[in-house]
């Protein structure tokens, strides 16, 4: 198990090997991770704890804005935007393919590349 703590909150990592990873993600109130795709990881988000504004791609490439309460689920394939605000202290489980460095940050509120 490995912490990595983000300027938003925290990774729980969990399980990762070249098959899949498992990772709690925590988030504070009123904070937000960036607006971000994945080329190649693919990711499927249990929304655990409290309320997430979540910002996804549609098909047409348009960001839309859903509200995301305990037991919701969303999935990121590769490419997609997305962005999560969390309304309220939030956790979430996030299981994807083995890619956890695969990132790009369109959009960053703590300047991040």
């Amino acid at each position: 198990m490995k912490i990595i703590e983000k300027p938003w909150g925290r990774e729980v990592w969990i399980a990762h090997n070249d098959k899949y990873a498992l990772k709690l993600i925590e988030f504070k109130a009123g904070s937000r991770s960036s607006l971000q795709y994945h080329e190649v990881k693919h990711e499927t988000i249990y929304l655990d704890q409290g309320t997430l504004e979540v910002e996804m791609e549609d098909e047409q490439g348009q960001l839309m804005t859903l509200t995301l309460k305990p037991g919701d689920v969303i999935e990121n394939p590769p490419m997609r935007k997305h962005r999560v605000t969390a309304i309220e202290d939030a956790r979430l489980i996030e299981v994807s393919t083995p890619e956890l460095d695969d990132v790009v940050r369109v959009e960053d509120d703590y300047d991040r590349k």
